[in-house]
């Protein structure tokens, strides 16, 4: 390798042998007691889904800037009728309903720049 040689040796290995027993003490060991049984765990209570009093809220799901608000308070919309559309990243993004229903209210305006999470609207 590289200008130098190098001898190398290769055994073969015919049997596997067992891992040697450990050695046993002098001293007797001392018993281990029983472990106590465990309590059964309570049951988990139901989870019912969230839904907020007030209707679903509609949040951003990424940071941009609001380039078009197609809705307004009041206003009945279909399950995925296009309420927003978000530019993040140089690209136009649709935000949909994600349940028919009302708009209860709108939180944002044509060019204002929101964060992921952000309240766009809220639909009841």
């Amino acid at each position: 390798m590289n200008g130098t040689e190098y001898e190398v040796v290769i055994e073969a290995v015919t049997e596997v042998s067992a891992p040697a027993a450990p050695a046993a003490s002098a001293a007797p060991a001392a018993p281990v007691a029983p472990a106590a049984p465990e309590a059964p765990a309570a049951p988990a209570a139901p989870v019912a889904p969230a839904a907020p009093a007030e209707g679903e809220n509609v949040l951003s799901p990424m940071p941009g800037i609001i380039l078009k608000v197609n809705v307004t308070n009041g206003q009945s919309v279909e399950k995925g009728e296009i309420l927003f559309i978000l530019e993040a990243m140089k690209m136009e993004n649709e935000i949909m309903a994600p349940m028919a229903g009302t708009v209860q209210s709108v939180s944002v305006t044509k060019d204002t720049s929101v964060n992921t999470g952000s309240l766009l609207c809220v639909i009841q």
